[in-house]
């Protein structure tokens, strides 16, 4: 998936409408966004990306995330060829937090700061705000030092969405994560579909006993990002 990196690249420089750059923006965007209850549609999502504009209602707040996914994916290409640290993942955080009501709101929700009051990932308690930072850096430690294959960045993601170490956006960061560790990796990428979250959801609450169902879920999202998106770079798709 080197060369799709490079395709990536190369497309947002044409900055041209219907490529893979363009198609990857609007439904990762949408996706991850939905999945955490935004109410913009694909449609707008795709009007906000290609003209900053949107039609119909549209809480500003779900405009801004969809804004600062966008830049936040720029980032993501623009960083793929670096070792994963603490440090990028919290500039992540920033950029994908940064201007919107709940930054603004309260401290807790400051961009680009590790969590300060517990919070919790479908019911169950995540790690304590006072060890995140060090259980988010040895999770990377581990990760970086082995071979990164398919199954380690599932992993990955899973135990970092355990450990949760943002106020907010821990989700959106986590599944841009395993997009970005894809395409470092020579595998293929996938985007986590809203209208299959709830096989996500599950292969996440019992990944520690059953690891296969998040596995499972996973490719079949790479197979949809075969069939839908790899026919715009049929070069590398062949």
């Amino acid at each position: 998936m080197r060369e799709l990196l490079g395709e990536y690249r190369r497309q947002r420089r044409l900055g041209l409408e219907g490529n893979i750059y363009h198609k990857t923006q609007v439904e990762l965007a949408y996706n991850s966004n939905h999945i955490e209850g935004s109410r913009l549609t694909e449609e707008q999502t795709r009007q906000i990306f290609e003209t900053r504009t949107v039609d119909g209602p549209a809480r500003v707040q779900d405009v801004q995330d969809a804004t600062n996914h966008f830049r936040l994916f720029d980032a993501m290409l623009k960083t793929a060829d670096d070792p994963l640290t603490v440090e990028l993942l919290l500039e992540f955080h920033r950029m994908l937090k940064e201007g919107t009501d709940q930054a603004a709101s309260d401290p807790i929700f400051a961009p680009g700061v590790f969590k300060t009051l517990p919070n919790e990932v479908g019911g169950v308690i995540t790690i304590l705000p006072e060890d995140a930072p060090e259980r988010l850096a040895a999770l990377i430690a581990t990760y970086e030092a082995g071979p990164r294959r398919f199954e380690d960045i599932a992993d990955f993601h899973y135990r970092f969405e355990r450990i949760h170490p943002f106020q907010d956006g821990n989700g959106r960061i986590g599944r841009m994560v395993m997009f970005r560790e894809c395409l470092r990796s020579d595998v293929m990428p996938f985007i986590v579909g809203d209208a299959m979250k709830q096989f996500y959801y599950r292969g996440l609450a019992n990944y520690e006993d059953e690891p296969g169902w998040l596995l499972d879920t996973c490719r079949s999202f790479q197979d949809d990002f075969v069939a839908r998106f790899l026919l715009l770079v049929p070069h590398i798709g062949a």
